[in-house]
C-alpha cells in the first residue's frame, strides 16, 4: 500500500502587535536618551516657531476683532480730496449738516485742521522742536462718534469751546511730557496759552486723533482765524445700511463736485493692516518650516547612525527569525516615536508662548486646532520620510553581515 507524504506546513513569521512595535521601537530611544533627546528638540523648535506664529498672529486679530465689534465697523469718514488742478480740495460750509440728513445716518461730528500753528510745551522749547503735532478744532460730539474715551480729564463742552482750553490726543500728551491735566498745566498753541483740561485714550478707529491737539470750534475761529469748513466729517450709520450711506456721501458733502471728495472706512484700513500682518506671518511660518526641515535631517542622522552602531542586533534577530519587514518596522517606528516625541513637546512649547505673550499684552490666548492637529501631522510626516531610508537600510541587511562586522 502507498501512502501519500503529508503536505508540509508553510511557515509564516508571527505578526507584531502594535503594542509590541511600540516597545521594540522605544527601546532604541531608551538606551540612548541623550540622543534622542537633541534629535526630538530639533523637531520641537520648528513646531514650536509655527505654532506660537499661528498662536500670536490669531491672538492678535481675536483682539482687533473684539476692539471693532466694541467700537462698530459702522463709522465712515469724508474728506477733502483734490481737485481737477491737482490742488487741495475743500469741503462746503453746510457739508455736515447735509450729511446729517441722510436717512440711515445716526451720528456726524467733524474735526478741522489749523494749519501753520505750531504747539510747543512752553516758551523755552527752541522752535524747532514741534514734536510732529497738529491741532485740530473739534466738536463737542466727537468721541460718542468715534469711540473715543478719556484717560482723564474731561471733553471740550460748549463752555470750554469757547476758551482757551485743549484736550491731547494719547501720543501728543506722551511726546509733550503731560501725564495728568489739570488748572495749573498749560502749553502753548500758536503762542496763546492753552490749559489742558483732559487726555484721550488711542483711537483705534481714527489714529490721527493721537498725535492731535483738540481745541474748541469758536476759538479756532477767533484767535487763529479759522474758516469753519471741517477737513474730516465722521460718520455713524445703521449696521445694515453702512454701504448705501457710502455710495451717495460723496454727493451729499459736495454735490457740486463729489469727485473732490475722499470717502473711506477705518476698518477698511485695520483689516489691509491685518493682510499685511498676515504676510509677515507668511514669512515666519517660512523660518518655522526650515525649522522644521533641520529637525527632520536631524532625525534621519539620528536614526543612521543607530542602523550602523545595532548592526549586531539587527544580525541577531534576523538569525532568531525576524523579517525584513519586522525590522523595517522597529526601525520605522523608532523614528515615528523620536518626533512624536519632538512635535508634542513643540507644540506644548509654541502653546505657552503664546499665552505668555498674549498675557503680555494683555490680548486673549487663541491657538487654532489646525494648527495643532498640522504641527502633529507635520512631525509625522517628518519623523516618516527621515525614518524610511534608514528602515530600509536596516531591513536590507542579511544576518551574516551584520554579525560578521561585529564578530
Amino acid at each position: 500500500m502507498v501512502t501519500t507524504p503529508p503536505a508540509r506546513r508553510r511557515l509564516t513569521p508571527a505578526r507584531m502587535a502594535p503594542r509590541d512595535v511600540a516597545r521594540v521601537g522605544a527601546a532604541g530611544l531608551r538606551t540612548r536618551p541623550t540622543r534622542a533627546l537633541l534629535a526630538a528638540l530639533g523637531i520641537a523648535i520648528g513646531i514650536a516657531a509655527m505654532v506660537a506664529v499661528v498662536g500670536i498672529s490669531s491672538s492678535s486679530r481675536e483682539q482687533l476683532d473684539r476692539r471693532l465689534a466694541a467700537l462698530g465697523t459702522n463709522l465712515l469718514t469724508v474728506a477733502p480730496g483734490r481737485n481737477t488742478q491737482g490742488q487741495d480740495a475743500k469741503l462746503p460750509p453746510e457739508a455736515e449738516a447735509m450729511i446729517s440728513r441722510i436717512g440711515p445716518v445716526t451720528a456726524v461730528s467733524a474735526t478741522g485742521a489749523i494749519r501753520y500753528v505750531r504747539v510747543y510745551r512752553s516758551d523755552r522749547i527752541p522752535r524747532v522742536e514741534t514734536n510732529g503735532l497738529t491741532v485740530l478744532a473739534a466738536r463737542t460730539s466727537l468721541p460718542p462718534t468715534i469711540g473715543a474715551s478719556l484717560r482723564r480729564g474731561a471733553w471740550l463742552n460748549g463752555r470750554t469751546g469757547r476758551y482757551p482750553a485743549a484736550v491731547l490726543g494719547a501720543l501728543a500728551a506722551e511726546r509733550l511730557g503731560i501725564g495728568r491735566p489739570s488748572p495749573q498745566v498749560a502749553i502753548l498753541v500758536g503762542g496763546e496759552r492753552f490749559t489742558v483740561i483732559g487726555v484721550l485714550d488711542e483711537v483705534a478707529l481714527a489714529p490721527e486723533l493721537d498725535t492731535a491737539v483738540l481745541i474748541g470750534w469758536e476759538v479756532a475761529a477767533d484767535l487763529f482765524r479759522f474758516d469753519g469748513r471741517a477737513t474730516t466729517v465722521y460718520t455713524r450709520s445703521r449696521d445694515s445700511r453702512v454701504e448705501a450711506v457710502h455710495a451717495v456721501l460723496a454727493a451729499t458733502a459736495n454735490p457740486e463736485s463729489p469727485g473732490e471728495v475722499d470717502v473711506s472706512r477705518p476698518s477698511d484700513v485695520l483689516a489691509a493692516r491685518r493682510a499685511a500682518d498676515l504676510a509677515l506671518n507668511g514669512l515666519l511660518l517660512g523660518l518655522g518650516g526650515v525649522a522644521l526641515l533641520v529637525g527632520g535631517v536631524g532625525v534621519a542622522n539620528t536614526m543612521v547612525i543607530s542602523v550602523l552602531e545595532r548592526r549586531a542586533e539587527i544580525g541577531l534577530r534576523r538569525s532568531l527569525g525576524a523579517t525584513r519587514g519586522q525590522i523595517r518596522t522597529q526601525f520605522l517606528a523608532e523614528a515615528l516615536l523620536l518626533s512624536t516625541l519632538g512635535g508634542v513637546g513643540g507644540v506644548l512649547l509654541g502653546i505657552a508662548v503664546t499665552g505668555g505673550y498674549a498675557t503680555y499684552q494683555d490680548w486673549p490666548t487663541v491657538v487654532p486646532a489646525w494648527a495643532t492637529a498640522g504641527a502633529l501631522g507635520a512631525t509625522l510626516l517628518i519623523g516618516g520620510v527621515a525614518g524610511l531610508y534608514p528602515a530600509i537600510r536596516a531591513a536590507r541587511l542579511s544576518p551574516t553581515e551584520a554579525l560578521a562586522v561585529t564578530g
